[in-house]
């Protein structure tokens, strides 16, 4: 149990981070260049709120870990 607390809020912290990052470009304040897949606006601010939210649900569980 004590291996599993940092990795989990690891991974909590990248996918919220990747989370707020493509809520960003979906909303317009990140570009990316022409040529990139993520053109498409709408959808990757929708599955952006779903990362962060995903993120920020792993963090508080591994708080809840006892150390």
């Amino acid at each position: 149990m004590k291996t599993l607390r940092p990795i989990l809020m690891a991974v909590g912290v990248l996918c919220a981070l990747m989370g707020l990052l493509w809520i960003g470009q979906g909303l317009g304040y990140v570009h990316w260049p022409q040529s990139s897949f993520m053109l498409d606006q709408r959808p990757w601010a929708d599955r952006g709120a779903f990362l962060a939210a995903f993120g920020l649900a792993l963090i508080l569980v591994a708080r809840r870990i006892r150390r």
